[in-house]
């Protein structure tokens, strides 16, 4: 996965806000939601609608703040995890716990 480039808004319920992500699990709704929450977002979940019952319950995230973009504040390592880390991209994706800043080892294998 990489990190969207062109910031997003839009209503999120009844409130107008930064759209982080769009068709989240349950679980990764609760990952990013304790997350941004931890950062000082106030955190806007709603569920998307389904086309139909066997549609598995997907999740947009967003936050009130309009002028949040996740690939700014995570390039820039604003983002603290739980334990007062600096997030990484692989760590906002999930794929590791690991927050070392050297993105690219992970990218070539080294």
């Amino acid at each position: 996965m990489k990190l969207p480039g062109k910031h997003q808004f839009g209503d999120i319920g009844d409130k107008r806000g930064t759209i982080v992500e769009k068709g989240a699990s349950k679980e990764r709704m609760e990952f990013l939601k304790a997350l941004l929450e931890h950062n000082g977002f106030e955190v806007l979940v709603a569920e998307e609608k389904r086309r139909n019952e066997e549609d598995p319950v997907t999740y947009i995230v967003g936050v009130t703040d309009l002028v949040f973009n996740p690939t700014i504040w995570i390039y820039e390592r604003k983002l603290k995890t739980l334990d007062g880390k600096r997030v990484t991209q692989a760590y906002w994706f999930q794929e590791t716990e690991d927050t070392s800043p050297q993105y690219w080892k992970r990218r070539f294998g080294y």
